[in-house]
């Protein structure tokens, strides 16, 4: 579950033509319950704070598991993304200029939700220069002063590589430093003005950079015709670069615009993956078809401790 902040409710999209409903039927382990009063509440309890949620734009199944729970990914820099993935739900565009005052917007949100582990995230800002490493660096900060029990993950995106931008995010004091791989090499068509080599290198740099302080994370989309022997060797590239943390989830098309579902992975091939990952030396590996990056971000960090993997 995603809770977005913006500073405009516009929407900017370059699809033209009405989104297309996803006609196939979903199998039978994909068919979440949902609870529609805890989905209404936590909205009304996000509208005082002037949030919308993303997570609803994306059509996350998790959406009212997590609202019950009340917990929250926040969305820093906008809801507009300046790339065009044709599997993400985010709309693309010219996104407005960066907001100061959501660093206190999500802080206060923390405080008023009681949360002690925050997800932070944004969609890709290429038009910044430093790619809006900085507003991560305030928002974290800003939550770590003022609700010191509060821990913190970020979920950034590539900053085009810049070093500088990584050594921005590593100094923030999130426990977790996250940068999704998403898929393997041969689909990397679908990640648009991204590479598969540049993701691993900003994971790598991350894990340099912030040494044992800092655990990093990745996660992987299946579905979408990749093959196991693929996934094994983006799991032994993951670990060549020290990536502590693994998720790995079912795609679901937000319509039928996007990507399409090659497969609907079955939960024993889960499994198997999460076998597989955990033998290459992952601390710990969520390898479920409702596996999100940000979905029970918490358990990362109290999982390792638990089986004693943490340095």
């Amino acid at each position: 579950m995603t809770i977005a902040t913006s500073q405009t409710k516009s929407r900017v999209d370059f699809t033209t033509e009405p989104k297309k409903k996803v006609e196939f039927k979903k199998p039978e382990w994909l068919r979440k319950k949902l609870v529609p009063h805890a989905q209404k509440e936590m909205e009304a309890l996000l509208g005082e704070h002037g949030l919308h949620t993303i997570c609803q734009e994306a059509k996350c199944p998790n959406i009212s598991e997590c609202y019950a729970k009340k917990n929250a990914t926040f969305l820093i820099l906008g809801n507009i993304c300046t790339r065009r993935c044709t599997y993400c739900n985010v709309h693309t565009g010219k996104p407005t200029e960066v907001d100061i005052a959501e660093v206190e917007g999500v802080t206060d949100s923390v405080i008023k939700l009681g949360l002690k582990f925050v997800v932070i995230t944004s969609p890709a800002r290429d038009d910044l220069k430093d790619g809006g490493a900085q507003q991560f660096y305030r928002v974290t900060q800003n939550i770590l002063k003022k609700s010191p029990g509060t821990q913190v993950e970020i979920l950034v995106p590539d900053f085009q590589g810049k070093e500088e931008a990584i050594q921005t995010v590593v100094d923030s004091g999130a426990v977790i430093l996250g940068h999704n791989i998403e898929t393997v090499p041969s689909l990397y068509h679908i990640r648009r003005n991204a590479s598969y080599e540049r993701s691993l290198e900003v994971l790598r740099k991350m894990k340099e950079l912030g040494g044992k302080k800092v655990k990093t994370k990745s996660a992987l989309m299946v579905g979408l015709g990749e093959t196991e022997e693929e996934m094994v060797q983006v799991f032994k590239d993951l670990r060549e670069v020290g990536c502590d943390f693994l998720s790995i989830g079912q795609y679901l098309a937000p319509s039928g615009d996007y990507e399409k579902v090659k497969e609907f992975v079955k939960p024993e091939q889960f499994d198997r993956y999460k076998k597989l990952a955990k033998e290459l030396g992952f601390s710990y590996v969520h390898s479920t078809p409702y596996a999100r990056s940000s979905y029970l971000a918490h358990e990362y960090l109290s999982n390792a401790e638990d089986e004693t993997l943490l340095d």
